[in-house]
């Protein structure tokens, strides 16, 4: 008797290993699987963020032609896609909020400057007519379209991820992993943007 005892207890015990480790795992893949979805989505996001800055010289260069003297605000352009194009991520975009949000501030600076080289165009209507300029700016509205839907995206995949993350009992493990899944960081509004614009005629 004592020995059926035995073995049904060593048999419940090993029964409950197996249950914990089936579920670890699952824990862990589901974990990846989520990780990698809001990676790549960050490569979307970057292919959007990459289309707009190859479209930039172009579009300067052809505003440049019919506005020579708006030197300040090619010179703004040009310095604002610089430094988006010193901000590397790696492999972990949204794992360091710190360096998340500096890229985030540059793409802002670039869009900014792209307002401002708009704004110039204005006062240009011989510009505006001439159709290599309608195309480029076409492509940029849609561009910009692109960037908006993939931001939404990726913040779509993290907040998948982290409710995930923080989720009972996985964020125990998540913690225990350390920084291979960290939280990961949003992207958010630019500032002032909860203000409506005021409109002049």
């Amino acid at each position: 008797m004592t020995k059926k005892m035995t073995l049904g207890c060593l048999g419940v015990v090993i029964g409950l290993i197996v249950i914990l480790g089936l579920s670890l795992i699952g824990i862990y893949n589901s974990l990846v699987a989520l990780d990698q979805k809001t990676l790549s989505q960050w490569a979307q996001v970057e292919n959007a963020y990459q289309r707009r800055a190859d479209l930039i010289p172009n579009l300067v260069e052809t505003v440049k032609g019919a506005a020579a003297f708006e030197k300040e605000t090619f010179t703004a352009v040009t310095e604002a896609r610089a430094k988006v194009g010193q901000i590397q991520l790696g492999n972990a975009p949204a794992n360091d909020p710190e360096a998340f949000a500096k890229f985030q501030q540059a793409q802002e600076g670039l869009s900014s400057a792209l307002s401002r080289l708009l704004v110039v165009v204005e006062k240009y209507p011989e510009l505006k007519a001439t159709q290599n300029f309608r195309d480029l700016q076409v492509q940029l509205e849609g561009t910009e379209n692109r960037i908006s839907v993939e931001r939404m995206r990726f913040n779509e995949a993290a907040q998948a991820f982290n409710t995930k993350r923080m989720s009972f009992p996985t964020v125990i493990i998540a913690n225990f992993l350390g920084k291979r899944f960290q939280e990961k960081a949003y992207f958010k509004s630019q500032a002032g943007a909860e203000t409506a614009p005021k409109v002049q005629f």
